[in-house]
């Protein structure tokens, strides 16, 4: 089928539904989505793996409830973002910079080119790991092994992130395969981490799990139910308290902040323009975003932290025990003991072997509850429940499958990207279909964000490379992503911009209340996730958000009010 003929096909499919029940128009609608399943692809990875892993370890089932209600709010801007590029059928950035401030524009599009390419290399390394680990199981001691299979690998993930993003480009039947295969491997992804719970489901608390998707706001100023009994016999109540929620309201905003990335709210515009949608798809794109992300987001999460919970939450083994010891070493005043201790190694390790010992049994389990745990823990944790093949190989698929579709659609992200910025310069590209045809500058940008993956093992290996790549990438984002979302809610209400098709009356009530609510959840998770940030970095996005914010007011006001 052609480009033009699955156009068409569309279009006699909204025609057909128009008039029918909204359960009727989402099953008319869910046999022709497309751009919502790019986001479910790149919605699923590491971020999201490791955040539900710790959500699930720190809580329990307590927590399930998180990661849904965080994308909900995504989902509603995403809806928003969705309503405004089919509505004027124009590139965002250059409504951005012309109608609010190109301040706002030029920073939504730096702070995405940055994630892009930043966050390229934990992807890579974590597809590594699932191959050798999980999937190869090779030998941990075999370092020969491990480093000469390590270039092989990568060099598979990067030729087919650059294959699969080629076929996106070429159009007509390629685009066709690459929609295919994102949903397949979204698939995938799903129905591997299903099959884990599948089989640990004769041994789980169903009431716990099912009650776990009701919001439990609790949490927030009370410890999970497993750390109560070993608080109290602690030598420090107090403290530990102090530390557990601080735990946990750290992975509950952190989850809000980060459901929905920069990155993402810039990927589905410019896809939407790519299939040449417009006014007519507007319905489609809502019920879109739903199948393709939500969906398969919910049931992946969900999966990993009921497994999360039930390998992990308020267990303890004698690994774990070692590293709870050396947790407790960071605590402020013995930290700051062993800083000013005057001595040779051997005294100065006997000393913390005293410290540790001023501590009862019942901090040190706390202590080895709060270790974080990584995927390949919680497969080998798994092997009683489910069996090796289902622990390792299908939860390795799983693992490799988030990767690799991250991977794809960061590379993506970043060819239109690139696109963008050189459309911008002419005004041969002023159309955005033009603009998103423009070959040239979309393999550059995926190349250069595959590339930089490629190389994690130079770059993404200590924690100081970490911290100068990662920490400055996730202040920008976290404080462009209220930004972006903010952005969206002052075009939503623009008249310059959308004219008639601006909604009014109750719709603009809606719209506008759910907008701010998300808006409202995203900065307050934003803010919470980046505070802490070393290097003053923290306080410094904090400040570039209220900056932002001011700007695009103030712009907002004064072009609106121009004739």
């Amino acid at each position: 089928m052609s480009k033009e003929d699955q156009y068409q096909r569309e279009l006699e499919v909204i025609e057909a539904v128009k008039d029918k029940s909204p359960v009727g128009k989402f099953l008319g609608y869910a046999k022709i989505s497309g751009p919502g399943w790019l986001q479910g692809a790149i919605t699923l990875g590491g971020g999201s793996l490791i955040g539900a892993l710790y959500l699930g370890t720190i809580s329990g089932h307590g927590l399930l409830w998180v990661q849904p209600l965080a994308m909900i709010c995504g989902i509603i801007m995403l809806s928003a973002i969705a309503y405004v590029t089919l509505s004027t059928e124009q590139r965002p950035l250059r409504l951005i910079n012309q109608h609010l401030n190109p301040l706002l524009g030029w920073s939504w599009l730096v702070a995405t080119v940055m994630a892009n390419i930043v966050w390229t290399m934990p992807q890579f390394s974590l597809g590594t790991a699932a191959i050798q680990q999980n999937l190869l199981s090779i030998d941990p001691a075999n370092q020969g092994l491990l480093k000469s299979s390590q270039w092989i690998i990568i060099a598979v993930l990067f030729g087919t992130g650059l294959y699969v993003n080629y076929l996106y480009q070429a159009g007509g039947g390629g685009a066709k395969l690459f929609d295919r295969i994102i949903k397949v491997m979204v698939g995938i992804i799903v129905l591997s981490f299903i099959a884990v719970v599948v089989s640990l489901a004769s041994s789980l608390p169903w009431g716990k799990v099912i009650g776990g998707y009701f919001p439990n706001f609790s949490l927030l100023t009370t410890p999970a139910d497993a750390y109560l009994p070993l608080i109290e016999k602690s030598s420090n109540p107090d403290w530990w308290t102090k530390q557990i929620l601080g735990t946990q309201k750290d992975v509950i905003f952190t989850a809000f902040g980060t459901a929905v990335g920069i990155n993402m709210t810039f990927l589905l515009p410019y896809t939407l323009l790519k299939k040449k949608w417009g006014p007519k798809h507007r319905g489609l794109s809502i019920t879109d975003l739903s199948i393709g992300l939500f969906v398969p987001f919910f049931l992946a999460t969900s999966c990993v932290v009921i497994a999360a919970a039930t390998s992990f939450h308020g267990k303890v083994d004698q690994k774990n025990l070692g590293l709870g010891d050396a947790r407790l070493l960071t605590i402020p005043a013995i930290e700051k003991s062993l800083a000013e201790f005057k001595g040779s190694d051997d005294e100065k390790a006997a000393f913390q072997e005293k410290s540790i010992a001023e501590f009862n049994e019942n901090d040190r389990m706390i202590a080895a509850m709060l270790v974080k745990r990584d995927a390949g823990a919680l497969a080998g944790t798994l092997e009683p429940f489910t069996g090796k093949v289902v622990a390792q190989k299908i939860f390795g698929i799983g693992v490799l499958g988030m990767a690799l579709s991250t991977i794809i659609i960061l590379m993506l992200i970043n060819g239109l990207a690139f696109q963008e910025i050189f459309a911008s310069k002419g005004s041969a590209f002023e159309n955005a279909a033009t603009a998103l045809a423009q070959k040239k500058p979309y393999f550059l940008g995926c190349s250069v964000s595959g590339l930089v993956g490629c190389a994690f093992p130079f770059i993404w290996t200590s924690n100081e490379a970490k911290a100068a790549l990662a920490v400055p990438t996730s202040v920008i984002g976290g404080s462009l992503l209220p930004i972006a979302y903010f952005t969206f809610l002052l075009m939503m209400n623009s008249k310059k911009i959308l004219g008639d098709r601006r909604p009014e009356g109750t719709a603009r009530i809606i719209w506008n209340t759910l907008m701010i609510f998300a808006t409202t959840m995203a900065t307050v998770g934003s803010i919470w996730a980046i505070k802490d940030k070393p290097f003053h970095a923290g306080t410094i996005g904090i400040a570039f958000l209220g900056l932002l914010f001011l700007v695009g007011t103030a712009s907002f006001i004064i072009k609106e009010r121009k004739p």
